[in-house]
Order: C-alpha cells, then structure tokens, then sequence
C-alpha cells in the first residue's frame, strides 16, 4: 500500500480532522486510500504551537483517502483555505492533497521515504 511521510504534529492534526489539506510542493495523479506515517524529525515550533508533547514517529500511524489536489494559482486562494492546510504561506507549496476520512490505526514502527512509498504492514 502506498503511503506517505508527514512530520508531526501535522499527522496528528490529520488523523483528528483538524487539518484536511496537506501542501506539497509537487503534484501526484494519485487518488485513493494511503497510510500516514510520521517520521522520526519534528516539527518542535508547531509541535509546541498545538501544545503537543509526545506523538507517535518514525511509525505509521493512521490512513486517508486523498480524494482531489487542489492547485493554489495565487495567495488569495490559499489563504481561502487556510482553516484547512494550517498553513499561513504558499512555502509550503502550492498543490493541496485534499484529504478524507482520515483513521488511526495502532502505530507499526516503519522507515519512511520520499514522496509516495510502498509499505507492506
């Protein structure tokens, strides 16, 4: 199964619905079901932002469907969409991975890669 790398505290806000748009800086013409894993580096600033102190990493923690990407041709619509992405600057990239029903599963500890990867679990 396909699955994709996302830094805590961001794959925790995925898995609790709070964050339904991931930003990436390139595009994929996949759609479908992937897992989430969380890799060993942090975010410490957001982590600490969102009042985060232990979070589960270098795991694979949950699984979402990524229905649609969204391209962000100007500021204007990226920050339409800001209480979704989280993000308050197009640096994090301007394609949005429009996320659905994101669920938690029982952390399996995984390495991670770029981009989308194969995992076997």
């Amino acid at each position: 199964m396909k699955a994709l790398s996302l830094k805590q505290p961001w794959a925790e806000l995925i898995l609790q619905g709070k964050k339904t748009i991931e930003l990436r800086k390139w595009n994929t013409n996949f759609r479908g079901e992937f897992l989430i894993h969380a890799p060993s580096n942090l975010d410490e600033e957001k982590m600490k932002e969102y009042n985060f102190k232990d979070l589960p990493k270098q795991a694979v923690i949950g699984k979402a469907v990524l229905k649609d990407v969204k391209i962000y041709n100007n500021e204007e619509e990226f920050l339409k969409d800001s209480d979704k992405h989280l993000a308050s600057t197009m640096e994090w990239g301007k394609y949005g991975f429009v996320l659905e029903k994101p669920e938690r599963i029982k952390p399996v500890k995984q390495k991670g890669s770029l981009g989308f990867f194969e995992v076997e679990i």
